[in-house]
């Protein structure tokens, strides 16, 4: 079987870990009227401002989920020699952020380097344990494929264990063939040219995403002040009370 990773850089993303519990949906299938995951879920492009809420993230993942997301099990030191080979300016990473700001699911999107295959690209993500169960796989998967469109790519490749069925699934929804050779599979899914609407959808959903960001980088800093000004408050009563006393 062809290994489609020789044409990857980034060979340390052999994986995708999508928990089992996940309630994961076929891309094209997220905006349904009345569905569970008709919410629209903020997801932005990350750079090397965000490599510790990166690290922090993968760090936090669990055995397990280590082996589903590498396809080994990396360790603290190898997951941070994969972080620190990120190539912001050739890949695009893309994050969930949650209201403290925390990383809780992340994708990779790697560009092929192989000369010979340069409308391809690779697709792997984690999602943190506390984030389960709210199709957020799906979410960056179909974010990840607009986005790809848009940059001209046409073949997209999920390298995974044969056990991670909860990705496979989702590429197999989105039209993706499978290929399984014995412990581990590969998902190949042919992508259509950009149009008007991928390439809009895409603009409107990346400064969407940013505002909401913003909006929790604002509001973190509002209640971290807030709760500075209560110890200098606290601070000032209970110095009063000693001279009182």
């Amino acid at each position: 079987m062809v290994d489609p990773l020789s044409w990857f850089k980034s060979s340390a993303s052999r994986g995708a870990v999508v928990p089992r519990q996940l309630d994961d949906v076929a891309p094209g299938e997220l905006r349904k009227t009345g569905s569970s995951t008709s919410m629209a879920v903020p997801i932005r492009s990350m750079g090397l401002g965000h490599l510790e809420r990166i690290t922090a993230h993968l760090l936090a993942l669990e055995p397990h989920d280590r082996y589903l997301r590498f396809g080994y099990a990396a360790n603290d030191e190898q997951i941070q020699r994969y972080v620190a080979s990120l190539n912001f300016a050739r890949d695009e990473l893309f994050g969930i952020f949650n209201r403290k700001l925390e990383l809780i699911a992340m994708a990779h999107l790697a560009y092929s380097v192989d000369p010979q295959c340069t409308s391809c690209a690779e697709f792997g993500v984690s999602v943190s344990r506390q984030a389960r169960g709210r199709g957020y796989g799906s979410r960056l998967f179909e974010r990840a494929v607009m986005h790809a469109r848009n940059e001209g790519v046409s073949q997209l490749f999920i390298h995974a264990l044969s056990e991670n069925t909860t990705m496979l699934r989702i590429a197999r929804k989105a039209g993706a063939t499978i290929v399984r050779d014995g412990s581990e599979s590969e998902a190949h899914l042919h992508l259509p040219p950009a149009d008007f609407d991928s390439r809009v959808t895409e603009l409107v959903n990346e400064q969407m995403a940013l505002t909401n960001y913003h909006l929790k980088v604002q509001a973190r800093q509002f209640w971290d002040g807030l709760a500075l000004l209560m110890e200098i408050r606290q601070g000032v009563r209970e110095s009063r009370e000693r001279v009182r006393g």
